[in-house]
């Protein structure tokens, strides 16, 4: 009798057992899904709850055990992040296994084991809700509407009264203005009045002037001027004669100078040829004297 001897022993020894149920179990919570023998599925199921409650838990210690069956740290990782989203809802079953036939060669009947992903449920939609929204949205936009046609309003009110009172400030520049014009008016005509005992007074300083202009002798300029302009149509040819002789003298000094300087070059090219003539007579000269 095999009783409180849990588990099954699937023909292999405790250490072999124990590695090869930390492998499966490894692979199925990187995996999400292996295939495996019915017999392996059924004893892996009981593996894989017991770590997943672990992992609700979620505290250093479960971490730790959890770390002691499972061979990779990514894998303990990824499950104590995602188990309590996934599975914080349910109590148990969370692996399913779906039966698939049989191996070929020994005919072992094969399963598939897999992690159960609870889905969330969904949420009803409210109509009336979104009615009562709807009818609040509007009276909303009728009471922003009610409000700006009332700031319109006011504007309008501050503006007409803004208006009366430039109205009533200007009525009362007016007659100000009007005394100022009657002023004027007083000012122009005593000038007027001013003016005829200036103008009689002209005429007679007019005459004044006249007498002692004819009493004044004339002065004659003319004809000094015109000796000046002869003196100076004089001078200018004899001025024109000293500007082309020094022009003419100023041409020859140049070309002198460049013939002088074209002579010097045609001097040094007849030197240098003589030179190297002497030179190529010398070599022929020491080339015979060798011979």
């Amino acid at each position: 009798m095999r009783h409180r001897k849990a588990g099954v022993k699937l023909n292999r020894t405790t250490s072999h057992r124990d590695a090869m149920f930390r492998n499966m179990v490894t692979s199925l919570f990187k995996y999400e899904r292996i295939r495996t023998t019915g017999a392996k599925a059924k004893e892996l199921r009981r593996w894989a709850d017991r770590l997943i409650t672990l992992a609700k838990r979620g505290d250093l210690h479960a971490r730790r055990q959890a770390l002691a069956i499972i061979r990779e740290k990514t894998v303990v990782y990824k499950l104590f992040k995602e188990a309590a989203e996934k599975y914080g809802k349910i109590s148990g079953g969370y692996t399913r296994i779906i039966k698939i036939g049989r191996r070929p060669g020994d005919a072992a009947p094969v399963s598939l084991i897999e992690l159960v992903t609870v889905e969330k449920p969904k949420k009803k939609k409210v109509t009336k809700k979104k009615a009562k929204v709807t009818g609040e949205k509007k009276k909303s936009k009728e009471d922003k509407a009610a409000v700006d046609k009332k700031e319109e309003k006011a504007e309008k009110t501050e503006k007409k009264t803004a208006a009366k009172k430039e109205a009533d400030d200007k009525k009362d520049e007016k007659p100000e203005k009007k005394s100022k014009k009657a002023a004027v008016k007083k000012a122009v005509a005593e000038e007027k009045e001013t003016k005829p005992e200036k103008a009689k007074k002209k005429p007679a300083e007019k005459k004044v002037e006249a007498d002692k202009k004819e009493d004044e002798p004339v002065k004659e300029k003319k004809p000094a001027a015109k000796k000046e302009v002869t003196d100076k149509k004089e001078t200018k040819p004899e001025e024109k004669k000293k500007k082309t002789a020094t022009a003419k003298t100023g041409v020859t000094k140049e070309k002198k100078a460049e013939e002088k300087q074209a002579a010097e070059k045609k001097a040094k090219v007849v030197e240098k040829e003589e030179k190297t003539e002497k030179k190529i007579k010398e070599k022929q000269e020491d080339t015979k004297e060798k011979k």
